[in-house]
C-alpha cells in the first residue's frame, strides 16, 4: 500500500471518528489504534479476572445464606465481564492465549485496586460501594466508545456493575445501622480503600501517557481528573448517609468550582503497586497461574470431548 493510500485511509479514520461513527474489527484503522485497545480492553478483561479473588475469599465466609448466594453471583458476573472483554479483544486479532500468557507473565497489567487485601466483610460493602462505583463511573463512557465489540460489551457490563454498587452501598449500610462494633467496621473499610478507589482512575492528566490519545478517538470522554472529580463528589452524600467519615481532612465544598477539594493522593504508593510490589501482587498473580495449570486438564478434556463429537458427525455425514 502507498503512502498516499495510507494516508486517505487515515483520514477517512479520523472522519468517522469525528463523526462518532463505531469502528468495526474489519474496518481499515491504525495499527496505534489496534494496539492501543488490545491494551486497554486486555487490561480490563484481566481485572475482571483479577478481581474475582479477593471476593471469592468471602463467599464461604459471608454471614448468612443470602449474603453467600448474592456474592457468588457477583463473582460469576465478573467471570462473564472478563468473558465478554476477553472475546472483544480476541476480534482485533490478538489470540485468547496471547492475552492469558501477558497477564500471567506479568507484561499485562489489571487494576491496582485488586493488590489490596481483603481482611473484614466490610471490605466486601466497601468494594461494592467504592470500588464499584468507580468502575461505573470509569465505564459508563465506554458504553459510546470508538470501537464498536468493546462498547457493546460495556452496556452489560456497566448494568451489572451499577447492581453490584447497590448491593456493596446495601452491605455497608446495613453495618452502619447495626452495632457500634459494626460501624466501626464500615469505617475501617472506608479507612482502607478509599485512597486506593481515588487511584483507580490512574495518575494525574499531566503525567497520563495516555489520555491524550484516548480522548482523541474517543476511547476516553473524560480525563482521570474529571473522571476522579466525579466519583469524589457523588460518593462523599452517600458517606454522609452512612454516617461515617471519609479520610482526608482536606476534603471540603468548594462553592466557587461546584466541587469537593480533596487532599494529595499518595502517587508513590499507587506506582510501587502498579510495579508490582503491593501487598497482595504476589498472592494474586500465584493464585491465578495456580488455577490456569490446574485446570489444564479440565480444559484438554473440553477439548478432545468437542473433537471427538465432531469426528462423529463427520463420521455419520459420510
Amino acid at each position: 500500500m502507498s503512502e498516499e493510500q495510507i494516508k486517505s485511509l487515515e483520514a477517512e479514520f479520523e472522519a468517522r471518528i469525528a463523526r462518532d461513527e463505531k469502528i468495526e474489527p474489519k474496518d481499515w484503522m491504525p495499527e496505534k489504534y489496534r494496539q492501543t485497545h488490545i491494551r486497554q480492553i486486555s487490561q480490563h478483561a484481566h481485572s475482571e479476572i483479577v478481581g474475582m479473588l479477593p471476593e471469592g475469599n468471602w463467599i464461604t465466609r459471608a454471614p448468612s445464606l443470602r449474603r453467600k448466594v448474592a456474592l457468588l453471583a457477583k463473582v460469576q458476573d465478573e467471570a462473564g465481564h472478563g468473558l465478554y472483554l476477553y472475546s472483544a479483544c480476541e476480534t482485533l486479532g490478538i489470540s485468547r492465549d496471547e492475552l492469558y500468557d501477558q497477564l500471567h507473565s506479568g507484561k499485562a497489567k489489571y487494576s491496582s485496586i485488586f493488590n489490596y487485601p481483603t481482611l473484614t466483610w466490610a471490605d466486601i460493602g466497601a468494594i461494592g460501594w467504592l470500588v464499584d462505583g468507580a468502575a461505573i463511573i470509569n465505564q459508563v463512557p465506554l458504553c459510546n466508545t470508538s470501537f464498536g465489540p468493546y462498547a457493546r460489551a460495556m452496556v452489560r457490563v456497566c448494568k451489572e456493575e451499577s447492581f453490584h454498587q447497590r448491593q456493596g452501598y446495601e452491605i455497608m449500610l446495613k453495618l452502619c445501622q447495626g452495632t457500634p462494633e459494626q460501624k466501626e467496621m464500615a469505617q475501617d473499610a472506608l479507612n482502607r480503600w478509599w485512597w486506593p478507589s481515588l487511584m483507580m482512575f490512574g495518575p494525574t492528566d499531566d503525567v497520563s501517557v495516555h489520555t491524550a490519545q484516548s480522548m482523541k478517538w474517543k476511547l476516553k470522554r473524560k480525563t482521570n481528573d474529571e473522571l476522579r472529580q466525579q466519583f469524589i463528589d457523588q460518593t462523599i452524600p452517600q458517606a454522609e448517609i452512612l454516617g461515617i467519615t471519609v479520610p482526608d481532612a482536606d476534603l471540603k465544598w468548594n462553592e466557587e468550582r461546584g466541587h469537593y477539594d480533596f487532599g494529595e493522593i499518595n502517587w508513590d504508593e499507587f506506582w510501587q503497586v502498579v510495579k508490582g510490589h503491593g501487598p497482595c501482587n504476589k498472592e494474586r498473580m500465584s493464585a491465578r497461574v495456580g488455577a490456569w495449570e490446574k485446570g489444564t486438564w479440565v480444559r484438554d478434556a473440553a477439548m478432545a470431548y468437542a473433537e471427538k463429537q465432531e469426528n462423529k458427525k463427520l463420521n455419520k455425514a459420510v
